[in-house]
């Protein structure tokens, strides 16, 4: 029995991606050279028996290895253009579109890449199929943990996209991230996130809660300031974050009529890092990363952190696993240990009407 003409497969890049001769392959594999080089030049089709073996030898999964040919032949597009002429970039399959993501930055969460683009070739290196992994575009400072977690425990991989709330929002509904985080609550009362969804980019979503997380002040060590209407009223560098971020909606409401800040972090670690290098004195960040950085911290409320998604993508299975990720006790219990974070009602689902 083989696997059939309708089958292509990752065997050749799988190989170069490990730096591994046909031979080496073979023989960790158990099959012959022939075979190897019969198959990756797609004149051999492998037997079941054969190409299990060979996913053995590469120690992944079946399916990461050999696809159907449709999905295979799909063409990916860009989930918005590279900013330089070579790039790394991971891919997945969002709302039914095989998209590209550029590498922006290094981060220690990043999962290997799937492939480099140089000067507009593109050079896949695949090893995850992209309808194995999910797109979270958020600010959580603690999204590393959850993506660990979840490729520890899941058969798919969670790929962070750095982003503010509103645009993380913005990106889910152009179709371009399965999730967005958010933490838009504001001083109002109610439920802050959702009004925030209804008014961006509509109804139909449904919002995931993460956790309560304390938001405030990050002050340098040597600033003897004891409450936050004291630094408010100071003479202080501010460093600021950019509209419809969480961070400048708090901190709009702290300097209502005032002037924003002119120097802007991309982050809740570049605002503390900011303050910690001395190019700033005061900045709105969440409590873990200004305790990270050695920062005295002032809080400022409670924020509810959530993820929205489209009502329908509850059903997806990698939404599903997230879901068990979400709601199993050594992620919560991970969450308790960390400065600022309260995980009640971890996983809890709620419409957006």
């Amino acid at each position: 029995m083989s696997l059939g003409s309708s089958v292509t497969n990752q065997v050749k890049l799988f190989r170069a991606s490990r730096g591994w001769s046909q031979h080496e392959l073979a023989t960790r594999a158990g099959v012959s050279r022939a075979e190897v080089s019969a198959i990756e030049t797609g004149r051999l089709v492998p037997s079941v028996a054969t190409a299990l073996a060979l996913a053995r030898g590469f120690e992944c999964r079946l399916d990461d290895l050999f696809q159907s040919r449709e999905d295979a032949d799909q063409t990916p597009e860009w989930a918005w253009l590279p900013q330089q002429e070579r790039c790394r970039f991971w891919e997945s399959e969002v709302a039914g579109r095989n998209l590209l993501f550029p590498a922006e930055t290094a981060f220690p969460w990043a999962p290997p890449h799937d492939g480099i683009c140089e000067y507009g070739v593109i050079q896949f290196r695949r090893q995850v199929p992209p309808s194995r992994t999910l797109v979270l575009a958020c600010c959580d400072p603690a999204a590393g943990l959850l993506a660990a977690e979840y490729a520890r425990t899941t058969d798919f991989r969670l790929l962070i996209i750095p982003r503010s709330s509103g645009a993380a929002l913005d990106l889910l509904a152009d179709s371009r991230a399965h999730l967005a985080g958010l933490h838009l609550q504001g001083e109002q009362r109610g439920d802050g996130n959702a009004d925030a969804v209804r008014s961006r980019i509509g109804a139909g979503f449904a919002l995931i809660h993460v956790a309560r997380w304390q938001a405030g002040l990050a002050i340098s060590p040597g600033n003897k300031a004891r409450t936050v209407g004291s630094v408010v009223r100071s003479r202080l560098r501010w460093v600021g974050r950019e509209p419809g971020s969480g961070a400048r909606q708090c901190l709009d409401e702290l300097r209502p009529g005032k002037r924003p800040p002119a120097h802007l972090a991309a982050n809740h670690r570049a605002v503390a890092e900011a303050i910690r290098a001395g190019w700033a004195d005061v900045g709105v960040c969440v409590r873990l990363v200004s305790e990270e950085a050695g920062l005295r911290f002032l809080k400022v409320r409670d924020e509810s952190y959530d993820l929205c998604c489209p009502r329908g993508a509850l059903a997806d299975p990698r939404v599903v696993a997230l879901l068990n990720v979400l709601q199993s006790e050594s992620y919560r219990g991970l969450l308790a240990e960390l400065p600022g974070y309260q995980p009640l009602n971890t996983g809890e689902v709620r419409d957006v009407e």
